[in-house]
């Protein structure tokens, strides 16, 4: 007589695809090779510990190629193959590009942080940390249940934990570790309860079958499943740092490591965004009359609050770049949040998140390249000001030039074609929504970071005070300002690439 145990026991056996998931596993091995190795190399040796994260991010980006071909899922239920935890969508890949595009940038540019640092960082649990959480990055976009959501969401997050207050002895990076950790924590909890409540209603975890469930819950559960989309929206606004779940972002920014502040400007982003993306249009469709309207006063709230933060910033005041940087990062999320709340009244759910997936692109591309030069400047200018980069282009015009470039990018001038290219995007995904309110908010909010982006530009170019002082690139850092600027010109000069390559990137 057989238990029946037995038949559960059947349906949960799941099939294993290996090259689907080679992208993250990969970064996550490289990560325990590295911080193995770093027992055994000797201290004078420690920058191959860099240099074989580089290598392993590559080798994780180059495992997209074999993925292009078409869908790929696993984890699958033997009952029913279309019910999945892994898929390797067009949507998958190109999500996955960003977070392991931006965590090999991150890499560069932390190769000659470390070497710089004096012995303020610990080499081995750096590199692991930070592939760790790129290899939990990596796998959110491809969680299609919302236990490998969450999982994948505190796999990217807790590493970033550490990385932020990794600096020895450093109180600011101790304070905003602390900020970050309890904001994240928190969120994490609403998330879960959200979650929990959920699965109570639907009695699954797996988002197409949340999907189709939760239309038809009892009356009885109702309220249940109600509260639970809610606190999980909740849960989700605050990793995406959406107003008023921003107020860590400047201070961690400030306190983290450079490099790490870069990782979070668009990795992060990108796990919050992909995320909310997945709950959102594929788990609760149904339920876009309720977190339609939500995001879309929240991402109004966002792009708001955060020009106006970065419009407040001193050009004099000590970290002012930082801050700048991390208050126009939150104005950005707020211009992220338009076209997936625009999801919620069109009919065309897809080419809204299209619109998101372009313009996570352009940001990653051109914030990480304005973090790379902030990063060459802050080698000489330790209090990394604004008016630091006063007659930049006098002591090195490469970077002064590029610079520009990215600032006009976020600001969406000529020549920066991909910035106003997105914002278009972005602004059309409003009205053809009905979401003109909306639309009208985003314009007002980019007349206004035009102000502070042009006004960092025009410092760029004038008459530096006293002696100009040559900056010295490092290698690594001079591979991260020449990627981000070849990625961006390139884009710029053919913006319909971005477009074609996120025109099917959603299921």
């Amino acid at each position: 007589m057989s238990s029946p145990a037995q038949p559960l026991a059947a349906s949960l056996v799941q099939s294993v695809d290996w090259l689907a998931i080679a992208p993250p596993t990969l970064a996550a091995v490289v990560g325990l090779v590295v911080l193995v190795a770093d027992l055994f190399v000797a201290e004078h040796r420690k920058a191959l510990l860099g240099w074989t994260s580089v290598a392993g991010l590559v080798a994780a980006t180059l495992m997209l190629l074999p993925l292009l071909d078409g869908d790929r899922s696993t984890f699958c239920l033997t009952g029913d193959a279309t019910v999945c935890s892994y898929t390797a969508d067009r949507f998958t890949l190109v999500i996955q590009f960003l977070v392991l595009g931006g965590a090999l940038l991150t890499a560069l540019l932390s190769v000659t942080a470390l070497k710089d640092g004096r012995k303020e960082l610990p080499e081995g649990e750096y590199w692991f940390l930070l592939l760790s959480s790129a290899a939990g990055a990596a796998l959110l976009p491809a969680s299609r249940d919302l236990a490998t959501l969450i999982v994948a969401l505190e796999v990217a997050s807790l590493p970033a934990f550490a990385l932020v207050g990794l600096k020895y002895g450093d109180r600011k990076s101790s304070e905003a570790a602390l900020k970050f950790f309890l904001s994240s924590v928190t969120a994490t909890a609403v998330s879960l309860m959200g979650i929990s409540f959920v699965y109570a209603s639907t009695g699954t975890l797996y988002l197409t079958q949340v999907a189709d469930r939760i239309q038809n819950v009892d009356g009885q559960l109702h309220t249940l499943a109600q509260t639970g989309v809610v606190l999980t929206l909740v849960g989700f606004a605050f990793k995406t740092a959406a107003v008023p779940f921003h107020f860590w972002v400047p201070d961690t920014y400030v306190g983290a490591p450079l490099p790490i502040a870069a990782y979070l400007s668009v990795v992060g982003k990108a796990v919050g965004f992909s995320g909310l993306i997945l709950v959102t249009v594929v788990a609760l469709p149904s339920y876009a009359d309720l977190w339609g309207p939500a995001l879309a006063v929240l991402a109004a709230l966002t792009m708001t609050v955060g020009n106006v933060g970065a419009l407040r910033q001193q050009a004099t005041r000590a970290y002012s770049a930082v801050r700048l940087l991390a208050w126009s990062s939150v104005g950005q999320a707020g211009y992220l949040l338009v076209p997936i709340a625009a999801a919620g009244y069109s009919g065309d759910a897809e080419k809204s998140i299209g619109s998101t997936v372009a313009y996570a692109l352009m940001y990653g591309a051109v914030n990480l390249g304005a973090f790379a030069v902030a990063a060459l400047v802050g080698r000489t200018k330790s209090l990394d000001r604004v008016a630091d980069y006063r007659g930049l282009y006098a002591s090195n015009p490469l970077s002064a030039l590029l610079l520009a470039f990215f600032l006009l990018c976020l600001a969406g001038l000529p020549p920066g074609i991909i910035g106003l290219f997105a914002k278009v995007t972005v602004f059309a995904a409003a009205v053809d929504a009905g979401l003109g309110w909306l639309a009208v908010i985003m314009a007002v909010n980019v007349v206004i970071a035009l102000f502070y982006y042009l006004q960092w530009t025009t410092l760029l170019f004038r008459a530096p005070e006293g002696e100009p002082q040559k900056h010295r690139v490092p290698a690594p850092l001079t591979a991260a300002i020449a990627l981000t600027g070849v990625l961006g010109i390139v884009l710029s000069g053919a913006p319909q690439l971005v477009l074609r390559f996120t025109d099917t990137a959603l299921f």
